[in-house]
């Protein structure tokens, strides 16, 4: 597909720009861009950091108490010249049943897209549209909604029916697996609405480890696991330690890295020493792309036993890198790995069934183990690429 013959306006709304490891944003922009559309991020925060495009920043009170006044004097300067789609936001979201302090975030926190052209407003999490559910009623822009994991399957446990009126509003859904979609119609998503699955995608050119997957086939002496991760509980690193403190037990030797850092950084270096782990697990925070291959490069098998997890891009790079994975059953990780075609899924929460699994991967025959990498690289080149998932996107606005 060329270049759009119309150029069209997206504006992404995120609540910050993207981080270092949210690279599907940074090649969705990029390629939109590419292909003749012009790209705009609307955030509620940002450090000035992001060049990939127009940053339009809005409304937050998680600043300093002088940037507050400064934000707040930009915010109302923003709706005076607004005032008339400041008021018919107002009056929609009244007559949707608005509580008065719900209405003045609403107003508030959408300043910064109020007088905007946008041919799309497509929020990136649906979250992060929640109280702006009619803002692309009143500035006359279509209306797209992403679920990728936390905001469908556990935000709406803390908050019952929060995504009712997003149903009804939005002009088409974007998910990124087959479960994440099961959820949204359990929870109320109307099934005549437009809807597409367009999952995760890597770039197949960098993480390419052809040349040296041969050498995963020798046998080493110390196995080495891997996991990249935020430190979150929904991650269920406590689970994948108990696993390999079973593994120690029956006299593996490992060495377990975790890349990430997070809240639970401390509990989790807490429960590695509990379980005598502390000479076989390293924690090394957060590494560059091209250290996360080389990370990838010198691992055996990768390990992502999540309690809740969208799809996960770290598992794609981790197969096209030639690393056995083995994955827990959590939404989209049992469609980013084919059970016993491209990797193994093990049921999540469930310390003992990992352990076993990871026992009986490690004692696979060499010739087994070839086949299943050479699966798993085949089927991320071929399914999992960036050009693939353009063409989807751009079909997703065509439409």
């Amino acid at each position: 597909m060329g270049k759009t013959t119309s150029k069209q306006t997206i504006g992404i709304v995120l609540s910050s720009p993207p981080g270092y490891s949210e690279t599907f944003f940074h090649n969705k922009i990029k390629f939109l861009q590419d292909e003749g559309f012009e790209v705009r991020l609307f955030v509620d925060n940002d450090n000035g950091q992001f060049r990939q495009c127009r940053v339009n920043t809005g409304f937050s009170l998680n600043t300093t108490r002088k940037k507050k006044i400064t934000v707040f004097l930009k915010t109302t300067i923003r709706l005076l010249i607004n005032i008339n789609q400041a008021f018919k936001l107002w009056n929609l979201n009244k007559a949707d049943g608005f509580s008065n302090n719900n209405n003045l975030r609403s107003i508030l926190g959408s300043a910064h897209i109020l007088g905007k052209k946008l041919d799309w407003i497509h929020f990136g999490f649906a979250t992060t549209a929640l109280n702006g559910e009619n803002v692309a009623r009143v500035i006359g822009a279509k209306m797209a909604v992403s679920v990728r994991g936390y905001d469908i399957c556990i935000y709406p446990l803390k908050n019952p029916s929060c995504y009712d009126l997003l149903w009804k509003r939005m002009d088409k859904l974007h998910y990124i697996s087959d479960d994440l979609f099961g959820v949204s119609k359990k929870l109320g998503f109307n099934q005549t609405k437009p809807s597409m699955k367009i999952t995760p995608a890597i770039d197949i050119n960098r993480f390419n480890n052809e040349e040296n997957v041969a050498k995963k086939n020798i046998p080493n002496d110390c196995l080495h696991l891997t996991t990249i991760a935020r430190l979150h509980w929904k991650k269920g690193l406590d689970y994948t330690l108990e696993a390999l403190a079973k593994l120690a037990d029956k006299g593996v030797d490992f060495r377990y890295t975790i890349i990430g850092d997070g809240q639970e950084y401390e509990r989790l270096k807490f429960t590695t020493h509990q379980l005598n782990l502390t000479e076989k697990v390293v924690f090394i925070g957060k590494l560059s792309p091209e250290e996360v291959k080389q990370e990838l490069n010198d691992t055996d098998v990768y390990v992502q036993y999540s309690i809740q997890e969208g799809f996960c891009n770290a598992v794609l790079e981790a197969q096209a890198m030639g690393c056995l994975c083995v994955v827990s059953d959590a939404e989209g990780l049992s469609e980013n790995v084919l059970h016993d075609v491209t990797g193994y899924v093990v049921e999540k929460r469930n310390s003992e069934a990992l352990a076993k699994k990871l026992m009986e991967v490690i004692n696979l025959p060499e010739k087994d183990k070839g086949a299943m990498r050479q699966n798993a690289i085949r089927r991320v080149r071929e399914e999992f690429n960036l050009e693939s998932q353009k063409q989807k996107f751009l079909k997703f606005y065509s439409n």
